[in-house]
This record gives structure tokens, sequence and C-alpha cells, in this order.
């Protein structure tokens, strides 16, 4: 297991996971939004490959549309 602080918040995660599975996991997999690891953002052609670290810092930041 690997803990990551995901907006804010410590959360346990399986050790290797990607970007893109802990989006799956938590239901955003085909949300508008912007990752950003340790004050980096991540492209999203990168979320497969992405793999997360231990105390990594995740902000996850969905795009809401209005008029």
């Amino acid at each position: 297991m690997t803990t990551i602080i995901l907006n804010g918040e410590s959360k346990k995660i399986s050790s290797d996971t990607t970007i893109e599975q802990l989006l799956l996991g938590l239901g955003l997999e085909n949300k508008r939004l912007a990752v950003e690891v340790n004050q980096d953002i991540i492209p999203r052609s990168h979320f497969v490959s992405h793999t997360l670290t231990e105390l990594d810092q995740v902000e996850i930041v969905q795009a809401i549309g209005g008029g």
C-alpha cells in the first residue's frame, strides 16, 4: 500500500497505481479535469503511465461549465 495526499486528505492506494487507475477508482475517468502531482500539472496523455509514489501531493480539479 502507498499513502498519497489527495486534495489535502490522506488516502491509501495500491502500490504502482497510475493516475488513470486512481481516476477510475474515484469514478472520474471521463470528466473534464486537471491533475497536479507535487505542484506539476500532469498532461492527460501521461495519466496511463504516471505512477503515484509514497506521499505524493495530488490535486484533482474538475472543470465545471455554466452560463
